[in-house]
């Protein structure tokens, strides 16, 4: 079936949009309302800059789009889901906070309406003494601004984490924050007009009133530092290379598109890159094959990253657009067939589609019941257990759909539905970047290509040991050792779950249970060349089903790219289950089963189909390299476990990138390519965090009494205190070798702690009088020492008092307390780093509401995912947010759950659904209705 293309949907993949319903301020100068938005036609090729990067369109489509539900890469949306219009905002302004959310409100609320209308596009009616408290009008185009910023990943009215880390605000909220908010997006939005230029400050400095010349420099720093502007391989970028390089020397483990990515921003900073690769091509787990034929036949086959999965926002779509390539949307025409090649009638399809989302929707019910204990459970099993209600209903043809999506399920995540965590297997659905799914004409290798021109990349490189310390990291591959300031490692997910490469010292304990929660399926693909086009050229996905569930994912899905690939080019996916027998599976054996398949579907259509001239298996699982082909998060992992991944460790020796270590774009290339951007701007502020304490250790009497200065200052709010002891570390560093400082307090009012035991029991008793002693001749007195962050939380333990205290950490510790000018230049650093620190934390204010950019779901809707999915569900079909745990200290389930007063437990002892509830679950969840399947 062939379903009609809507332009309202190309935003139905963006995250839920915080805006706040209020009644429009007068505006002087009213704008004429805009026409609606014209039909777009299902063109075969686009430009990669008709994407929805287009500004003149941007707003049509932004005033009427549709709640985001779940994706598919293989068949296009199916229909579209209720729209809903925007509340009016005053002059298309979307930044005003809400005064339930932001205490920055109340400068609204005091402020004129006039001179709001004013800021916001409209003429200023009077005059207004301190324009530092106007909203400031750059252009009226304020909320196309917006939108293009949220595809970049910003929220629409608040700052993210990441800018608040960054600092780019001394105070949060207020007038300052709308204006900072405005002048960011109105750059993001400039830099996507035209990405082909650099976009430098200058061009702002006319637009942006003087006043805020600061927030300017603030936001302009950030988006380039960060890599959101001026990234990719654009001429004008090329030309902003330094000839020389002079800073640190940077080891990148991995020429995939984390690493090619880091390499040239590192690059563009001025760095030493040297780009370790095990392989003999660039590019990872993206990877496109010549395949060739006779008589100049040929076809450029993507066997691994295939689909740019949403162009809106997409880095991949904006680096297509600078190169000039085409992008081909991929239509909405995805037949399915039977067993017997017979086509799968359209009323059947649809009955068992809308029924397989309302059982995602009973599981998404399911898991807000369970609450916590719903961590412990997969998706499948909770799929599963429903479905047993059904499945003595369904005759052996609904059956085989419902396998399908199942199939197309594990496609989705690489991995199997049983070991898929039914809480967070969709953890990353409010950050789909929406717009279509589309192929690159010639395949995603043309990227690459580009990318890792002039990058000093050394192939044939396979890293077994990667050392970091305090002096710089060294890298061995082989009988070759490389040295640096700095490692980045961008291996997959796979690759560290196997042990393949050696950290000494050994990874953080953290990182290592992060490492081995998180799944990591598989995908394979058969990809064929024939001497002609027999499957028609007006689709690019087909279907079909098998009657054997345990082969439901071996070849359920066709990829066609006679469109974009050079020649007759199809191919075929295996998924699940499948897609681990089929790594042991001889290709010929393959290959016969795809070229039966195919028969039997265009055989009975009086279509011959030919022998292939050339095909390739693929073999992910057992690439070396790979091990795999992309993340999941499976049952016991959560979104945390990919953040705990891109953690750097060693005080900013050693750093990761990869698909698994973003949560907002896992299992996608865009997502590998950012988090490159994302670690080489952490790896240049690590850079410049050391610069700034060599600076310090050069010239130590110079700094003697700043530092000193300095260290009283921050020993005002420390990290930790007891009795009189103080300590203050890097809160951001998770390391527990980590250096920390301790200090100790001597003076009269100095009173024993309430767990001082008797002081006569250990033999430092008079070492603590002689102290206090000393101090009641100097009337104060501070002693220091460098320690590790873990013996400090060690020390904090330690039962007695002060006195037990101190001796056991001059006796068990065996640390020597010392006086301010004895820490030297080792402690100096460590002072200044905490100092770059704290300067970049929030300001811990009750009078000022924070606001991140963390977009959490609403209680109770529905969670969306960005899936690799051969059909769009009819309806939303994701599982909604958990909700507060509905479990007790001791694990058993709470009120919540007993209340639905069921017969017998919903868990069996072994973490498994009882299948005799699951009727009483239904009838209280969401009961299906019984003729839709």
């Amino acid at each position: 079936m062939s379903f009609p293309n809507d332009s309202s949907d190309l935003f139905a993949g963006f995250p839920p949009l915080e805006f706040y319903p209020f009644e429009p301020l007068p505006n002087p100068n009213p704008v004429p309302p805009l026409p609606p938005p014209p039909v777009p036609l299902e063109n075969l090729a686009i430009p990669a800059s008709d994407t929805g990067d287009n500004l003149s369109s941007a707003y049509n489509l932004f005033s009427s789009f549709t709640i985001p539900k779940k994706r598919r890469r293989g068949r296009s949306q199916r229909n579209v889901a209720p729209s809903f219009q925007l509340p009016p905002f005053p002059n298309g302004n979307p930044s005003v906070p809400s005064s339930s959310t932001s205490s920055s409100a109340s400068a609204y609320a005091a402020a004129d309406p006039e001179k709001i209308g004013a800021g916001l596009g409209g003429a200023a009616v009077k005059s207004v003494p301190d324009v530092s408290d106007e909203i400031i009008v750059i252009n009226k185009e304020a909320t196309t601004e917006a939108l293009i910023a949220l595809s970049a990943g910003f929220p629409a009215d608040s700052l993210t984490d990441e800018e608040i880390d960054f600092g780019v605000l001394p105070v949060i909220g207020g007038i300052e924050q709308v204006n900072y908010i405005l002048i960011r997006n109105h750059i993001i939005a400039k830099w996507r007009e035209n990405v082909t230029v650099w976009v430098s400050k200058e061009m702002f400095v006319d637009v942006i009133p003087k006043h805020c010349s600061g927030l300017l420099d603030s936001a302009y720093n950030y988006l380039l530092s960060r890599g959101y502007i001026n990234f990719g391989v654009s001429a004008a970028i090329k030309e902003r290379f330094p000839s020389d390089s002079s800073e640190p020397s940077v080891i990148i483990i991995g020429a995939g598109l984390a690493g090619l990515a880091a390499a040239r921003q590192l690059m563009r900073f001025g760095f030493k890159v040297t780009v370790l690769e095990g392989r003999k091509r660039a590019g990872g787990r993206v990877y496109t094959k010549k395949m060739e034929g006779g008589n100049r036949l040929s076809g450029a086959a993507d066997l691994g990253g295939s689909v740019l999965t949403g162009t809106l926002g997409n880095p991949l779509g904006i680096v297509a657009r600078q190169l000039g390539y085409f992008l081909h949307k991929v239509r909405d025409k995805c037949p399915l067939y039977n067993v017997d090649g017979k086509p799968v009638d359209p009323d059947m399809d649809m009955k068992v589609e809308t029924a397989f989302n309302q059982l995602l929707d009973k599981a998404s019910r399911l898991r807000q019941l369970m609450g916590e204990v719903s961590v412990d459970v997969s998706l499948g099993s909770a799929l599963e257990t429903f479905w047993q209600v059904k499945r003595d209903a369904l005759h052996s043809e609904e059956m085989n759909l419902f396998n399908w999506h199942l199939a197309n399920l594990e496609y989705a995540n690489a991995g199997l539905l049983s070991k898929l965590s039914l809480a967070f297997w969709d953890q990353d659905d409010p950050y789909d970047m929406g717009g279509d799914h589309c192929f690159l004409h010639g395949g995603n290798g043309k990227l690459v290509q580009a990318l890792a021109e002039n990058v000093p990349i050394l192939y044939e490189k396979t890293v077994n040991t990667i050392r970091y310390g305090s002096d710089g990291v060294q890298v061995v591959a082989g009988n070759q050792v490389f040295e640096g300031d700095m490692v980045l490692c961008t291996v997959p997910l796979g690759v560290l779950k196997n042990g393949s490469i050696k950290f000494v010292p050994e990874l953080p304990q953290r990182k290592l249970e992060g490492i081995k929660r998180l799944g990591f399926g598989l995908l394979n693909k058969v990809a064929m060349l024939f001497p002609y086009v027999f499957w028609g050229t007006d689709l690019d996905t087909f279907g079909h089903l098998t009657d054997d569930s345990s082969t439901r994912g071996e070849f359920f899905l066709f990829y066609s790219y006679a469109t974009v690939a050079g020649g007759p080019l199809l191919l075929a996916l295996v998924a699940g289950e499948s897609a681990v027998k089929f790594e042991s599976m001889p290709p010929t054996d393959a290959v016969t089963r795809v070229i039966q398949i195919l028969k039997g579907i265009y055989e009975p259509q009086g279509v011959t189909v030919p022998e292939p001239v050339q095909t390739i298996c693929t073999r992910w699982g057992s690439d070396p390299f790979s091990l795999g082909s992309y993340s999941n998060v499976a049952v016991g992992a959560s979104g945390d476990d990919y953040d705990i991944l891109a953690e750097s460790v060693g005080d900013g020796r050693l750093f990761f990138a990869g698909e698994a270590t973003t949560r907002r774009y896992p299992a996608t290339m865009h997502g590998a390519f950012l988090t490159g951007l994302r670690e080489a701007a952490n790896m240049a502020q690590y850079a410049h965090a050391r610069r700034s304490r060599i600076r310090i250790d050069r010239n130590p009497s110079k700094n003697a009494h700043s530092c000193a200065s300095l260290l009283t200052d921050l020993f005002r709010e420390p990290d930790l205190e007891f009795g009189s002891f103080a300590v203050i570390f890097c809160q951001k560093n998770p390391d527990p070798k980590s250096s920390a400082i301790l200090r100790v307090t001597f003076n009269e009012s100095n009173k024993r702690s309430k767990d001082d035991s008797n002081p006569n029991q250990h033999s430092n008793k008079l070492l603590f009088q002689q102290l206090q002693s000393h101090f009641n001749q100097q009337q104060q007195l501070h002693i220091y020492t460098l320690l590790s962050k873990q013996q400090a939380l060690e020390l904090r333990e330690v039962r007695g008092g002060d006195e037990m205290r101190l001796n056991f950490l001059c006796e068990k510790l065996g640390v020597k307390l010392i006086g301010r000018k004895g820490l030297g230049p080792t402690a100096d650093s460590v002072i200044a780093s905490i100092k770059i620190e704290r300067g970049k934390r929030k300001p811990a204010s009750a009078s000022v509401g924070v606001k991140t950019g963390t977009m959490k779901h609403r209680p109770g809707a529905l969670k969306q995912k960005v899936i690799r999915k051969a059909k769009i569900m009819r309806k939303s079909g994701g599982l909604a947010p958990l909700r507060k745990p509905n479990v007790s200290v001791d694990g058993k389930v709470t009120e919540e759950v007993k209340n639905m007063n069921l017969p017998i437990p919903l868990l069996s002892g072994a973490g498994q659904i009882q299948p005799e509830a699951v009727k009483q679950v239904e009838e209280r969840v969401h009961p299906l209705d019984r003729n839709s399947a």
